[in-house]
């Protein structure tokens, strides 16, 4: 059974737009790679052919995923989160330990972006932070130990 997985509604756009095209790019590039190293003879020798048919497993392995994930997908309705605890799609902003201040967003783990402050709900540090309101304190377990996090803001 496939587990519901909940995207903003850019992310599940994302995954459809990818989902397309490797279901037409994708593939029209793996068949002509294999008629290309079809044309060079013998297959059992042919190292080409060996790898463009490992390639079309991976990528239809790929597009068997994200269709997966594309019906699994729920989109949340924004306008029914609740601000006054961490959730996801919440902006939190958190005081560490060192007095340093940052702001994260929750997001699901397939458009997480470290880059963009955009962590899993599934990282550590997100779950400590769930259901935590402003104010209270996050405990966190990390390699190094326990570190607590003050709540200083959640927003949308």
């Amino acid at each position: 059974m496939s587990k519901t997985t909940f995207y903003t509604q850019e992310g599940l756009q994302n995954l459809t737009d990818e989902l397309n095209e490797l279901k037409t790019k994708g593939r029209a590039d793996i068949a002509k790679q294999i008629a290309e190293a079809t044309d060079k003879g013998d297959l059992s020798e042919n190292a080409e052919y060996d790898a463009a048919k490992d390639a079309q497993g991976h990528l239809e392995a790929k597009i068997a995923e994200l269709t997966n994930l594309v019906a699994n997908a729920r989109v949340i309705d924004e306008s029914k989160l609740d601000t006054s605890k961490v959730g996801i799609l919440s902006n939190v902003k958190i005081k560490a330990p060192t007095g340093a201040e940052m702001t994260y967003t929750l997001v699901s783990a397939k458009e997480a972006n470290v880059r963009e402050n955009k962590i899993s709900v599934d990282s550590p540090i997100a779950q400590g932070l769930m259901g935590k309101k402003v104010g209270e304190i996050a405990e966190v377990k990390t390699p190094r130990g326990i570190m607590k996090f003050e709540i200083l803001d959640i927003s949308l």
